[in-house]
C-alpha cells in the first residue's frame, strides 16, 4: 500500500517540474507556458492521461516496487528565446534541477522530523509520520530527475543532448524522435529500466546516511 503515499507527492512534484520548465521558458523570453495557464500548481492543467494516470497504476498492478511519471509537457516555442541553443538546455535542465532541490528539501523536512522525535516525545508520532513521508519525497523526486534526463523524446534529456550534438547528428537525431515514446515505453518494461536509475538509488543512500548523522 506504499503507493497510497506516493501518488501525491509523486503528482505534487510532477507538476513542480513542470512549472519550473514554464517559468525558466519565460525568463528567457517565452510566455508560451504563461499564457496556456501552464505556470500554475493546479495539477488538472498538466495531467497526461498515460504518464499520469496510466503509468503510475500500470505500475502498481505489476507490483512493481517503484512508481514514475510525467505530465503534459509545458508548451515552448524556442523562436522566442533570447540565445535558442542555450535556453533551450536552460528549459530543460528546470526540471530535473527541481526535483533535486525538492529531494535536498524533502531530507531537511526527514532531519526536522528526526529531531522533534527524539526530542519531543508527545509528538513522536506527527514526528514519525513526517519523516517517512519526507524519505518517499526525497525517493520520489531523484527517480524523477534521473528519468527525466534519459536522453530519449521526449525527455528533458532529449532536448540537451540535441542542443550539445553537431548539426548533421542532430538532423538524424530528430527523425527518430518521432519514434522516442515507443522506444521509452519498451525500455520501460525490460530489466534494462532499473539500472537506469543506480544513480538515483545511490544518491538515495547517500541522503538516508545524512538523515542518520545529523538527525
Amino acid at each position: 500500500m506504499e503507493w497510497i503515499l506516493w501518488l501525491p507527492i509523486l503528482l505534487f512534484s510532477v507538476v513542480m517540474h513542470e512549472c519550473a520548465h514554464g517559468y525558466v521558458a519565460s525568463l528567457c523570453g517565452d510566455d508560451t507556458a504563461r499564457y496556456a495557464g501552464r505556470i500554475t500548481l493546479n495539477p488538472v492543467p498538466h495531467l497526461d492521461p498515460f504518464g499520469s494516470i496510466l503509468m503510475p497504476l500500470l505500475l502498481i498492478l505489476t507490483g512493481s516496487n517503484f512508481f514514475i511519471a510525467w505530465a503534459k509537457p509545458v508548451p515552448v516555442n524556442p523562436r522566442n528565446f533570447r540565445n535558442p541553443g542555450r535556453d533551450d538546455i536552460m528549459v530543460s535542465l528546470a526540471g530535473p534541477a527541481t526535483n533535486l532541490m525538492l529531494a535536498l528539501f524533502f531530507t531537511l523536512l526527514a532531519i526536522i522530523g528526526q529531531v522533534v522525535f527524539r526530542s519531543l516525545p508527545f509528538l513522536a508520532y506527527l514526528a514519525q509520520t513526517l519523516t517517512i513521508l519526507s524519505v518517499v519525497g526525497m525517493r520520489i523526486n531523484l527517480l524523477l530527475a534521473i528519468f527525466n534526463l534519459i536522453p530519449i523524446p521526449p525527455l528533458d534529456g532529449s532536448h540537451i543532448l540535441r542542443e550539445l550534438l553537431p548539426y548533421r547528428a542532430a538532423i538524424e537525431f530528430d527523425r527518430i524522435s518521432r519514434y522516442g515514446f515507443i522506444i521509452l515505453l519498451v525500455l520501460v518494461m525490460t530489466p534494462l529500466f532499473r539500472f537506469i536509475f543506480l544513480p538515483a538509488d545511490i544518491l538515495f543512500l547517500l541522503l538516508r546516511q545524512v538523515i542518520q548523522t545529523v538527525g
